[in-house]
C-alpha cells in the first residue's frame, strides 16, 4: 500500500507539474473601449501577443505560477500587472491615457515592427547595461545571431570591427534615432569615435539581411538601429565605475531632471575610458559626453541631442606575422631579406627584424614610434520633432549635423623628398619624417516620416537628404632633414562632396487575423564628386551619379500565439566607396555599383517555457566588390566587381526555461558563402606584373560556415544571476582563394558573467558586475590580412593576424540615486 500510495502521489505531482492553463482577457481604455492591437508581453516566458479586433488577448499552455504581464498601446501609459495562474484565468486590463506623447515614434519609421517580415533581434537596455564595462558596442552585441566581433587591441577596447553573416561593417547600415551614422565615403561605422555611447542607449535593433528601408548607406548585410535614452519621468543620478585587465578603467556619471512642469527634461552623461590593450602599446584614451533636452506635450515631442566623442588610440593595425606566431625564424628572416617591412629602407627592415625577434608572439606590435596614434573627435547635433495630428496620423522630422576631424600619425624611414613635394636639400636624397594624414568633414541633413495607422492598415512615407563635405590632406610635421621646407608642410589635399537623397514608402495590411502583407519601396539618388590629389600625388578628379530603386515585399502569418512565420524578398543597391574609386587602375575596369537580392523565410514556435525558431536566407550578389589581389598603376591593391556571388544559410534560435531559476538561450548559423567563378592575381616579382590563377568556385573571405552562441543563466536568488556565455566561430578564410594556408582557425570561447543587486538606504540601487572573458585561456586570432607574391619561382606570403586576449576580466559597480 505504501508503494501504491507513493506511485499515486508521484503521478499527481507529474500531472500538476505538466498541467497547462490559459490566461485570457480584454484590454480596455479608461472609458471601457476595447483597444485593438495592444501589445502584451508575459515575462518569465517566451510569449507575446497583441489584442484582436475585439480587444481580446489569450496566452495558452502556461504552467502554473506567477507572471508579470506588460501591456503597451500608443497613447496610453504602459502597465505591468502580476497575475497568478493556477488554472484557466481571466484578467481584463484597463489602461490610462498618456498625457504626453511617447517618443518611440521618433524611430518608428526605420524600425521593423512586430509583424514586419524580416529577421531581427532587439537588445534591450538592461542587457546593454549589464555588459557595458568599457568594451565597444560591437562587443556588447556578440551573442546575437550570425555576428562576429574583433578587436585590434585584443580586448574589445579601442578599434573594433564586426561582421554579420560574413558581411563587413562597410556594408551594414547604422542609424542613431534614424539619423545615418555610416561615414558617407567609406560607408563604415567606428564606434570608437563615440566612446560609451552604450551608456545612453535605450535599445538596439539588428535587422539581418536587407531589412526595411532606412536612411543612409545601403544595408548589404544588416541594419543596426540604435535608439538613445527615452523619457525618464523621475529625477535620477548614476555613477558607474569599472576596472579590468590591461589597466582598463571606465568611469561614467549621468543625471536627469525628470519631467519638470509636466513638459521639460534634461539629461547628461560624461564618460572616460582608458586601456593599455592586450597588444603592446595598443592603448586607448577615450572621452565622451551625451546631453539631451526635451519638451513633451500630449501631441508633441521636441528633443535636442548633442553628443561628442574623442579617441586617441595607438595604432595596432599591422597584426602579427604567422611566422612569428609559429616561431618560424626562417620565415621572419625572409621578411627582412625580401624587404617586406619596408620596400626601400634596409635600416628599417633590420630594426623590425630585431624588434619582432625580441617581442612576445601574441602581443607583438609592428609600430614602435611613441606617437603612432589615431587621433579623432566627432561631434553630433540632432533636433527631433514629432507631432500627433490625430489618433491615426503623426509626423516626424529631424535635422542633424556631424563634425569630424582628426589624423593618424606615422613615422616613415628614408623617404624621398619629391614623394612629399618637398624641396630637396643639397646633397641629401632621403630623410626620416613624421607625417599626419588628416580628415576634416562636415555631414548634415534632414529626415522625415509621415506615419498613418488605422484599422487594418499602416502606412509610412519617409526619407531624407544629406550632404557630406570632406577634406583629406597630409602634413609633414617633422623631418630629420627639413631644409627649407616649413613645418607642417602640406603635400596633398583631396576633397569629397557627396549628396544623398532618398524617399521610401512602407505599407502593411492585416488581411485576416492571421495574415498580414507588407510592401516597402525606396528610391535613392546619389551625387558624388572627388577632387584634388591623393597621398601618392595622383589626380583624383572624378564625378559619379546613381539612381537606385529598392523594392521589398513580404507576408507575415500568425495562426496562433504560439506560432508565427514570414516570407520576404528584398533588393538593395550600393555604390562603391571612396577607396574603391581612388584605388582603381585608371587604365583598367572601373568599379560599378553592387546589387543584392535577398530571399528570407522564417518560422518561430514558442510556449511559456520553450522557444525554437529558424530563418532561411539566400542573398544573391551581382557585381559584389571583392579583393582579388589585383593592383592599380602604382602597385596598390584594389577591389574589383565579381560577377556572381551568394550567401545562403539557416539561422536557428532556441530557448528553454529549464527551471524557474535556470534558463538557456542560444542561436546557431550554418551557411555557405561563395564566389561562383574566382580568379586570383598574384604579384610576380620575377617577371613583373601579375600572374592569374582561375580557381572556379571559392569561399568568400571572413565568412565562417558555422557560428554558435549559447547563454546559460542561473538565478539562485532574485538579486543574483550567473551566466555562462559561449561563442563558437568556425574556420574562415582571410582571402577569397579557399586556401588552407590562408585562414583563421575556428575558436570556442567561454565567458562568465556575474551580477548582484544590493538594495540599501543610501542608494536606490547598487549593482555589482563581474565579467571573466575567455574563461579557459584559449589562444585564437579573430582577424587577419594577407599579401602573396612570386619570387624565385616560389610563392610566398606576407600576413598579419590579430591575437585576442587570454583570460581577462572586467569588474564594475553601479550606484543609482
Amino acid at each position: 500500500m505504501k508503494r501504491l500510495g507513493l506511485i499515486l502521489l508521484m503521478q499527481c505531482f507529474a500531472v500538476y507539474s505538466f498541467a497547462e492553463y490559459s490566461l485570457r482577457g480584454t484590454v480596455l481604455s479608461e472609458s471601457g473601449e476595447e483597444l485593438v492591437g495592444a501589445n502584451l508581453m508575459l515575462s518569465g516566458s517566451y510569449k507575446g501577443t497583441s489584442t484582436n479586433e475585439n480587444g481580446e488577448y489569450e496566452f495558452e499552455k502556461l504552467k502554473a505560477g506567477t507572471y508579470t504581464l506588460k501591456v503597451t498601446y500608443i497613447g496610453y501609459e504602459p502597465k505591468r500587472i502580476s497575475v497568478d495562474v493556477d488554472g484557466d484565468t481571466e484578467q481584463d486590463i484597463q489602461l490610462e491615457p498618456r498625457h504626453i506623447m511617447a517618443e518611440e515614434v521618433l524611430v518608428s519609421a526605420t524600425r521593423a515592427g512586430d509583424k514586419t517580415p524580416v529577421a531581427k533581434t532587439t537588445v534591450n537596455q538592461s542587457t546593454i547595461e549589464s555588459r557595458n564595462m568599457g568594451q565597444d558596442i560591437p562587443y556588447l552585441l556578440t551573442m546575437t545571431p550570425s555576428y562576429v566581433a574583433t578587436s585590434d587591441a585584443g580586448a574589445g577596447v579601442g578599434y573594433t570591427n564586426f561582421r554579420i553573416r560574413g558581411t563587413d561593417l562597410n556594408r551594414i547600415n547604422v542609424t542613431v534615432n534614424g539619423i545615418p551614422m555610416n561615414d558617407a565615403e567609406s560607408h563604415g561605422t567606428w564606434f570608437v569615435d563615440i566612446p560609451d555611447l552604450a551608456g545612453s542607449i535605450e535599445n538596439i535593433q539588428i535587422q539581418r539581411g536587407v531589412g526595411t528601408s532606412t536612411n543612409g548607406a545601403a544595408a548589404f548585410g544588416a541594419t543596426i538601429n540604435l535608439q538613445t535614452s527615452t523619457l525618464n519621468k523621475d529625477a535620477y543620478a548614476e555613477y558607474r565605475t569599472s576596472v579590468g585587465s590591461f589597466n582598463t578603467f571606465k568611469n561614467s556619471v549621468s543625471a536627469g531632471t525628470g519631467l519638470l512642469n509636466d513638459h521639460f527634461t534634461f539629461d547628461v552623461r560624461l564618460s572616460k575610458v582608458n586601456s593599455d590593450g592586450f597588444i603592446d602599446r595598443a592603448s586607448a584614451d577615450l572621452k565622451s559626453f551625451f546631453t539631451s533636452a526635451g519638451y513633451y506635450s500630449e501631441n508633441t515631442v521636441i528633443k535636442v541631442n548633442v553628443f561628442s566623442g574623442f579617441e586617441e588610440t595607438y595604432q595596432a593595425w599591422y597584426g602579427v606575422p604567422s611566422a612569428k606566431l609559429n616561431n618560424d625564424v626562417a620565415g621572419l628572416e625572409r621578411y627582412r631579406d625580401h624587404w617586406l617591412w619596408n620596400t626601400h629602407s634596409a635600416r628599417a627592415n633590420e630594426e623590425q627584424f630585431d624588434h619582432v625577434m625580441n617581442s612576445d608572439a601574441r602581443t607583438y606590435n609592428f609600430y614602435t614610434y611613441e606617437n603612432e596614434v589615431d587621433h579623432y573627435q566627432q561631434d553630433h547635433y540632432q533636433l527631433h520633432f514629432s507631432h500627433q495630428l490625430n489618433d491615426f496620423l503623426n509626423i516626424n522630422a529631424a535635422l542633424h549635423y556631424t563634425y569630424g576631424r582628426g589624423y593618424y600619425e606615422n613615422y616613415e624611414y628614408d623617404e624621398d623628398f619629391t614623394d612629399y613635394q618637398m624641396t630637396v636639400p643639397e646633397g641629401i636624397e632621403v630623410t626620416d619624417l613624421v607625417a599626419r594624414k588628416w580628415l576634416d568633414n562636415d555631414f548634415y541633413g534632414a529626415t522625415f516620416s509621415l506615419n498613418y495607422e488605422r484599422n487594418k492598415s499602416a502606412f509610412t512615407f519617409g526619407g531624407g537628404h544629406s550632404t557630406y563635405d570632406g577634406d583629406h590632406f597630409g602634413n609633414v610635421i617633422w623631418a630629420q632633414y627639413m631644409g627649407e621646407n616649413e613645418k607642417d608642410h602640406e603635400w596633398y589635399r583631396g576633397t569629397g562632396l557627396k549628396k544623398d537623397f532618398n524617399v521610401f514608402g512602407k505599407y502593411s495590411y492585416q488581411l485576416t487575423e492571421a495574415f498580414s502583407l507588407f510592401a516597402d519601396m525606396q528610391y535613392r539618388h546619389i551625387d558624388y564628386d572627388i577632387d584634388g590629389i591623393d597621398d601618392d600625388l595622383r589626380d583624383l578628379t572624378q564625378s559619379h551619379q546613381y539612381d537606385f530603386f529598392n523594392p521589398k515585399f513580404g507576408v507575415f502569418y500568425r495562426p496562433s500565439n504560439a506560432q508565427e512565420a514570414y516570407l520576404s524578398y528584398a533588393v538593395a543597391h550600393r555604390e562603391p566607396t571612396r577607396s574603391n574609386f581612388v584605388d582603381a587602375d585608371p587604365a583598367g575596369k572601373q568599379p560599378v555599383s553592387e546589387t543584392l537580392r535577398d530571399l528570407e523565410a522564417g518560422y518561430t514556435y514558442k510556449t511559456s517555457s520553450f522557444l525554437v525558431g529558424a530563418n532561411l536566407y539566400y542573398m544573391s550578389y551581382k557585381d559584389q566588390l571583392i579583393q582579388t589581389g589585383e593592383i592599380n598603376d602604382v602597385g596598390a591593391p584594389i577591389m574589383v566587381n565579381a560577377d556572381d556571388s551568394y550567401r545562403a544559410g539557416i539561422e536557428l534560435t532556441g530557448g528553454l526555461k529549464i527551471t524557474r531559476s535556470l534558463n538557456w538561450d542560444g542561436n546557431l548559423t550554418f551557411s555557405q558563402n561563395k564566389i561562383t567563378d574566382f580568379t586570383e592575381y598574384v604579384d610576380n616579382w620575377d617577371a613583373g606584373g601579375q600572374k592569374a590563377f582561375n580557381l572556379g568556385e571559392t569561399d568568400l573571405a571572413f565568412s565562417p560556415n558555422v557560428i554558435v552562441n549559447s547563454q546559460l543563466k542561473f538565478k539562485p536568488a532574485p538579486a543574483l544571476s550567473l551566466s555562462l556565455l559561449s561563442n563558437y566561430v568556425g574556420d574562415q578564410y582571410i582571402d577569397n582563394t579557399s586556401n588552407e594556408d590562408r585562414k583563421l582557425d575556428a575558436w570556442f570561447v567561454n565567458n562568465l558573467k556575474i551580477e548582484h543587486t544590493i538594495n540599501c538606504k543610501f542608494f536606490d540601487e547598487v549593482k555589482l558586475h563581474l565579467m571573466v572573458n575567455n574563461l579557459f585561456d584559449v589562444e585564437y586570432e579573430s582577424n587577419a590580412w594577407v599579401y602573396s607574391y612570386i619570387y624565385g619561382n616560389e610563392r610566398y606570403k606576407m600576413d598579419g593576424y590579430f591575437p585576442q586576449a587570454g583570460t581577462h576580466f572586467f569588474a564594475g559597480i553601479d550606484f543609482k540615486f
